[in-house]
């Protein structure tokens, strides 16, 4: 059995990427900060619920000690928790920002690692955003240049360059960022645009499905490589 851990998987794009992956026989753990409706989710999928708040490094050790515990490896990280940040712009929100958008995947991927290390082919999905690219939001022919969010932007780029730095510090694990495309969740309801969720996990699933010839350090959407 592939054992998965997915966070911010109570809703949107990690919940519908839990879903999809254990259609693919995958053993998910739904990662939530908030316990009930972690606990409601993971009922509701069929999965298993482990509470890990991405801005909190003993609820990551725990969260991660629980898996440990129960299975003895990871095979399947998607660091997918994320917030738009699109509210005020000053000093504690852009911390904010930065905290779970990028210091979080720093914070699960470590603590991660250890166990990531006795899968035989271990993943680590990062939901980054083409907001994050140079070229995109400079590209009147792409959405993203009509798009003023920078703290929610700045901190996916550092979350992209993670995932690069992480490929090469770590070989033996392939890391992937990818774009899933504008979804309509809670975290967009306000700007009334995306797709539905299931086109959008639809992205993400074949990097946390990739077979051992697969690629690492790369920032794709669901085309293909993204220039960034």
């Amino acid at each position: 059995m592939t054992i998965t851990l997915i966070t911010g998987a109570n809703k949107g794009i990690g919940f519908e990427t839990a879903r999809q992956l254990l259609a693919r026989g995958h053993v998910v753990y739904v990662g939530a900060r908030d316990p009930e409706r972690g606990e409601k989710a993971a009922a509701a999928l069929g999965a298993r619920f482990v509470r890990l708040d991405v801005t909190d490094d003993a609820s990551v050790s725990a969260a991660l000690a629980t898996v440990e515990a129960a299975e003895g490896r990871l095979d399947v990280l998607v660091n997918n928790a994320g917030i738009l940040a699109s509210e005020t712009v000053d000093g504690p929100s852009a911390l904010r920002a930065f905290d779970v958008n990028a210091v979080g995947i720093v914070r699960v991927t470590e603590a991660a690692l250890p166990l990531l290390r006795r899968s035989a082919n271990p993943l680590v999905v990062n939901v980054t955003s083409s907001l994050g690219s140079f070229w995109a939001v400079n590209n009147p022919e792409r959405v993203e240049s009509t798009l003023p969010l920078p703290l929610y932007a700045a901190s996916k780029a550092a979350a992209t360059m993670l995932t690069v730095q992480y490929a090469k510090a770590h070989p033996g694990i392939k890391f992937n960022a990818v774009e899933p495309g504008a979804t309509a969740t809670d975290m967009t309801a306000a700007m009334g645009i995306g797709r539905p969720v299931e086109e959008s996990a639809a992205v993400v699933v074949p990097l946390a499905t990739l077979g051992a010839d697969g690629p690492t350090g790369t920032f794709s959407d669901e085309k293909g490589p993204l220039p960034w």
